[in-house]
């Protein structure tokens, strides 16, 4: 699946993914391919699971960075 960064928080190391699919996913660091840090709008690729509090996503892989605003 593919979606699009909503958020990410560096200092917390979580954040959320909207799929193309229109749901939203939970994204923690250490499903974060190489562990890079995410940004807003980057394009992702991503499995998505059902975790105890909701969809999830794992195996994250960037896409596409966004670009940096100005």
């Amino acid at each position: 699946m593919e979606g699009t960064v909503k958020w990410f928080n560096r200092t917390k190391g979580y954040g959320f993914i909207q799929g193309d699919d229109g749901a939203d996913y939970f994204v923690h660091l250490s499903q974060i391919d190489q562990r890079k840090f995410l940004r807003e709008n980057d394009r992702v690729s991503f499995e998505s699971v059902d975790g105890e509090r909701g969809k999830q996503a794992q195996n994250v892989k960037i896409l596409e960075q966004a670009q940096e605003s100005q």
